[in-house]
């Protein structure tokens, strides 16, 4: 036998196996044994009637050549014509070379069992190998003798060899050896055998992967053995990577999606398959699987946590059948179907799909339901929790109906209900809730629906009380949806804040707590600014409070880089500022107003706060505020006292001459400052508003412009006010914002200015040349509202009667 496998057989030739191993014997073969055709010992021999033997098969096939070819069936050893082409089967010989065989194999498997060793030579290894793979291919039974014969765990044992060779040898033996055979499958079952070959999946050498893969196979056809791949750990993962791989073979990729197809018999594989990024086969069990597997499916997606382009694809696969057991189902369903409903509604284009399949009615249904029927108060606030992700995706919500009168999200009766369930459940749902109307007013098609049913049930009242929330979703989800509404009902806001007791300071202190910068900061302040700017008892609480000053210490904070920028840093800055303004709207009537803006020197901080490039509406409420302190500049300049004339003055005029006074503001004629008159001849304020006039958004220009006009304004010195202008180089950009003619407000605006200006004779003469001017003019005179329409036409009398001398007025051309 040894003498035999020592031969010159090479195991890693392409010889066939059979023949090679058809030719291995212990016992000496009988010429009896071998067909004269084949040179084989025979399997199936059969004699014809001159009593020569032949292997079946090799004999019929003579016979049908001479059939073919047209020539008497002859007998291929005598070659002497045959009268009959009958086989006689020759039992005895069929008995006998069996026998032969079997006493033959049984040594060979012996002898494969010696050298299935760690220290038996690699080719000795693979000879074994080999012997086992002809045995299991010769004879289905033959796998039940590799059985008997203890061979299994022997080639089990070989995947722990160092030879690559011998692994990947010992993977396909045992392939071979388990295909279509439930007994060896249970045998390589046992023990850590499967865990063993998963680690091949990991392998680098392809080649070792491949055979893993086509062994896993066949395991996975065993619906025992589905269950004991899928629990270890890495298996399923590993097999889904592969059909994703770009860089396995195409075979390898097949081999491993079928696997993976044969897995799917088990429900804990097909959650593992879900939870590493195959979906479809949970996806599959919840359309089609029987009412359990549904239910616990769809159990255990409520639990995954997908990325947003799989909610889409979920969404569309399983979203209608999910909101049909949501409308139908038993409580138990009903719950699984809501929190897998909750993960889709969570991403914007997933939450679409789910409004395109019919969400909406149901989950209405369920929110305000009441009796036996209804749901328990936990599934309830999940119900609020989709309708509050699927409103905040953006549909138009006043065109889709979700009761049985066609009522939409924004029907009055509909926000009452909601109104009614935030003030009578508990704090989970109320947010949840909050968050629907935040949604619902933040579009400004249906924020209109919202304030009018808030405004019909009374409803702002118990609103504002969540501003002093303990839980800060709660809080947030309040004062959002306050300041979506507070443009339209600003003034009810105010009444709120201000008569009941600790709301304004609840919402102060949210913007004081010095933790960066938050939603709910960014969100409390974008409230306060929205609020009246004229209201003088809001102003006067807030001064009473502090606001203004904590607030001018963000600010401060803001600018010099202490507070750090965050996504929420430009609506936070932008309302502080806002809310800072309010406090020049009520310098007339609020002294507490003008002590705060010189102690703070409001008037350098917003003239800084004019340079906040790309802060469009930091610059605009600057420039508003600017306007107002500069308004109260005249009220404040001190004017000079100068003493009596003496006596003698009035008989003798000599006497009678004032003395000149130095230092005073050319614009107010008297003593001015920036920050105790708040005078904007300082600090270069007049050239920062000028560099505004170009910018790009028209409500900064306009701002702009207001401030500027202040110094043109009734009760100072114009002719000095317009001397400032052409020293800031800003007549021209005046001039070309009413020729521009970007928005009516701004046309008004430069129309004032324009005629203020023209009173100047060298402004005039140089205007009256310029036809563009005269075009704006005469447009603004003819179309423009009544009170411009008289300016334009005073401004238009300054240029018809100016003298023809040349002008002084610098850089005009």
């Amino acid at each position: 036998m040894a003498e035999s496998w020592d031969g010159s057989y090479d195991p890693g030739s392409q010889s066939d196996d059979s023949y090679h191993f058809e030719r291995l014997h212990v016992e000496p073969i009988y010429d009896a044994f071998v067909c004269p055709l084949t040179k084989q010992v025979m399997r199936d021999p059969v004699t014809l009637e001159n009593g020569h033997t032949f292997e079946r098969e090799a004999i019929e096939k003579w016979f049908k050549e001479c059939r073919e070819s047209g020539r008497k069936l002859v007998c291929p050893l005598t070659q002497k014509e045959l009268k009959s082409a009958d086989l006689n089967p020759s039992m005895a010989l069929r008995n006998t070379i069996e026998e032969w065989t079997a006493r033959n194999e049984a040594v060979q498997l012996d002898m494969a069992r010696r050298f299935l060793n760690p220290s038996s030579p690699e080719s000795d290894v693979l000879h074994s190998l080999k012997y086992i793979q002809y045995m299991c291919h010769k004879s289905r039974s033959n796998k039940h003798v590799v059985r008997n014969a203890d061979l299994i765990p022997m080639v089990v044992e070989m995947l722990k060899s160092t030879s690559r060779r011998v692994r990947c040898k010992a993977l396909e033996t045992l392939r071979i050896v388990v295909e279509g055979d439930a007994d060896n499958k249970e045998i390589l079952a046992e023990g850590d055998t499967v865990r063993t070959i998963v680690k091949f999946l990991s392998h680098e050498q392809s080649i070792e992967r491949e055979e893993a893969v086509s062994l896993l196979l066949e395991l996975s056809k065993s619906e025992a053995l589905c269950e004991k791949i899928g629990s270890i750990n890495g298996a399923i993962l590993i097999l889904v990577g592969m059909t994703s791989s770009k860089s396995e073979n195409l075979l390898t990729v097949e081999k491993a999606d079928q696997t993976l197809e044969n897995l799917e018999k088990c429900e804990n594989n097909v959650r593992q398959m879900a939870e590493n990024g195959r979906l479809q086969p949970l996806l599959n069990q919840i359309l089609e699987g029987p009412p359990e597997t549904k239910l616990s499916m769809a159990s255990y997606l409520g639990e995954l946590v997908l990325n947003n382009d799989v909610k889409v694809l979920v969404a569309r696969t399983v979203g209608s059948s999910l909101i049909n057991i949501m409308r139908s189902g038993d409580v138990q369903s009903r719950e699984a179907a809501l929190k897998a409903l909750n993960q889709m509604s969570s991403y914007e284009a997933s939450a679409k799909v789910l409004i395109e399949a019919g969400i909406l009615p149901p989950l209405v249904k369920d929110l305000f339901a009441v009796g036996p029927n209804q749901l328990p108060m936990r599934l309830k606030e999940v119900s609020a929790t989709i309708l509050a992700n699927v409103v905040n995706s953006g549909n138009d919500f006043d065109l889709i109906p979700v009761g049985p009168d066609h009522q939409t999200l924004v029907s009055e009766d509909i926000v009452h209900n909601l109104l009614h369930l935030i003030s009578n459940t508990g704090p989970a749902i109320e947010c949840k809730l909050l968050q629907v109307l935040v949604g619902l007013t933040s579009s400004p098609s249906t924020v209109l629906n919202v304030v009018s049913a808030i405004k019909s049930s009374g409803a702002i009242i118990s609103l504002v009380q969540f501003v002093e929330a303990p839980q800060r979703d709660l809080r947030v989800a309040s004062i959002k949806l306050l300041q979506n509404v507070s443009p339209h009902m600003g003034q009810e806001l105010a009444d709120a804040l201000r008569g009941t007791v600790g709301q304004l300071g609840s919402l102060i202190k949210v913007v004081a707590e010095n933790i960066g910068i938050t939603e709910e900061q960014a969100a409390a302040v974008g409230l306060l600014a929205e609020l009246p700017e004229r209201d003088l008892g809001l102003t006067r609480q807030m001064l009473d409070e502090s606001a203004f000053a904590l607030i001018i210490s963000r600010v401060v904070k803001i600018k010099q880089g202490e507070i750090r920028g965050s996504r929420f840093m430009t609506p936070f800055l932008e309302g502080l500022v806002r809310v800072l303004a309010r406090v020049t709207f009520v310098l007339a009537e609020e002294p507490d107003a003008i002590k705060l803006s010189r102690e703070h020197n409001l008037t350098a901080l917003f003239i800084e706060l004019l340079q906040s490039n790309g802060l469009d509406n930091v610059q605009m409420f600057s420039a508003m505020a600017l306007e107002n302190l500069a308004q109260e500049s005249k009220n404040l300049t001190r004017l000079p006292e100068l003493p009596p004339p003496p006596f003698c003055a009035s008989i003798f005029p000599c006497f009678g001459k004032q003395p000149v006074i130095t230092g005073l503001c050319r614009l107010h004629r008297g003593t001015c400052s920036l920050k105790e008159t708040f005078c904007l001849l300082e600090g270069q304020a007049v050239e920062k508003l000028v560099a505004l006039l170009d910018h790009t958004n028209e409500k900064v220009v306009e701002a702009a412009l207001a401030a500027i006009s202040t110094v043109l304004d009734d009760g100072v010195d114009i002719e000095q006010g317009v001397a400032v202008l052409c020293e800031a180089e800003g007549v021209r950009p005046i001039l070309d914002i009413l020729v521009e003619k970007r928005t009516e407000n701004l046309r008004r605006r430069a129309v004032w200015a324009v005629e203020r200006l023209l009173r100047t004779d060298d402004i005039a003469y140089e205007v009256s040349g310029d036809p563009n001017m005269s075009t704006a003019l005469v447009d603004a005179f003819q179309h423009a509202d009544y009170r411009t329409r008289q300016i334009a036409e005073r401004a238009l009398k300054h240029v018809d009667k100016i003298p023809n001398f040349s002008g002084v007025f610098p850089n005009m051309g």
